[in-house]
């Protein structure tokens, strides 16, 4: 077995299923026999913590504060958590990173994306993902599934078009990073969703039986 730890990310807007795709990816590590920690953005960490509630409970934040909010909240997840995890050889697997905040802030809201990509190199460094499996799902069958969840946060509140721009940011990174990000095609069933994620990740068995 390689000594190598992973570092796994998931991505995608609102009711793209994260859930079942962390369980899904979750159950091959396991079937791998690799140690594992489960991590999230914003987030992660006690002080990212406390900058989540912020992010997200916040009646308005300017679309700067609220990117450079989530870089703060980043670098000391980055620090605390994943560096150490996976230097420990303990492979991480985090709902959301940096690509988040590209399609997030930067599609989303407008924001410069030359400027997001300095905050990256500044809070993140060579802490990138090895793999990221993006849950492509159409805005309008996000909404709905998170409509049935609980109470809205200040993001989850955003109009259709917001949340189309993001779908279009995703599409603009997984064209820059092909090798990296992996589309699954989240507007499909649970099991549809599941089988995709369960055919990729053990395409990637050569990282565990070289």
């Amino acid at each position: 077995m390689s000594n190598k730890a992973r570092f796994i990310t998931l991505e995608g807007s609102e009711g793209a299923g994260k859930t079942t795709a962390l369980n899904t990816v979750k159950n091959q590590l396991e079937q791998w026999q690799v140690p594992y920690i489960v991590t999230r953005e914003p987030g992660g960490e006690e002080t990212a913590e406390l900058i989540r509630d912020i992010l997200l409970q916040s009646k308005h934040l300017e679309p700067i504060t609220e990117l450079l909010l989530m870089f703060a909240a980043r670098h000391e997840h980055v620090k605390k958590v994943i560096e150490p995890g996976l230097k420990q050889g303990t492979w991480v697997i985090s709902d959301r990173f940096v690509d988040a905040s590209f399609a997030y802030q930067g599609f989303g809201r407008g924001l410069d994306l030359d400027f997001i990509q300095h905050l990256e190199q500044l809070t993140v460094d060579k802490n990138q993902p090895d793999l990221t499996l993006w849950l492509d799902v159409a805005p309008e069958v996000g909404l709905k599934r998170a409509s049935m969840r609980s109470e809205k946060d200040r993001i989850e509140q955003e109009n259709h078009d917001f949340f189309k721009r993001i779908r279009d940011g995703y599409r603009h990174r997984q064209a820059q990073y092909p090798q990296r990000i992996k589309t699954i095609d989240a507007n499909r069933s649970v099991q549809a969703v599941q089988e995709q994620i369960s055919s990729l990740m053990q395409s990637y068995d050569h990282w565990v039986n070289p």
